[in-house]
């Protein structure tokens, strides 16, 4: 089978924990990011916990963009997946880290839909 998309996991440490905690903010942040990419927007919804904390997810034509944030640990978790052909992850990456002002950034590209081998978790 061949790449039917693209995904990429960041994993952004030392964020500003100000920003991580702020609703609107983080959904500025990844709508820009992901316009400026080239994506088509869909919908999106985004939450912001009690005590501290945001999630969202911006669903695009191409697939979706979704953020994860413990401002406590100034930690986030970001997935970027998309299908399509003129998708810019690295830009989308890169505007993404600069504006949570992440200084220690891990990530990972998956290549979905092939027959790539992953470890097998057990769901029963």
């Amino acid at each position: 089978m061949h790449s039917l998309g693209t995904q990429l996991i960041l994993e952004l440490e030392n964020c500003d924990p100000n920003i991580l905690d702020n609703k609107n903010l983080i959904e500025n942040i990844l709508t820009n990011a992901v316009k400026d990419a080239g994506a088509k927007i869909i919908g999106s919804t985004f939450h912001k916990f009690t005590p501290i904390g945001v999630t969202g997810v911006i669903s695009i034509a191409e697939s979706h963009i979704s953020v994860h944030t413990w401002p406590e640990l100034s930690y986030a978790s970001v997935d970027i997946f998309s299908c399509g052909d003129n998708f810019d992850f690295q830009n989308c990456a890169k505007k993404i880290i600069q504006r949570l002002k992440s200084t220690k950034v891990s990530q990972m590209k998956i290549n979905r839909g092939t027959n790539n081998s992953f470890s097998n978790l057990e769901i029963s």
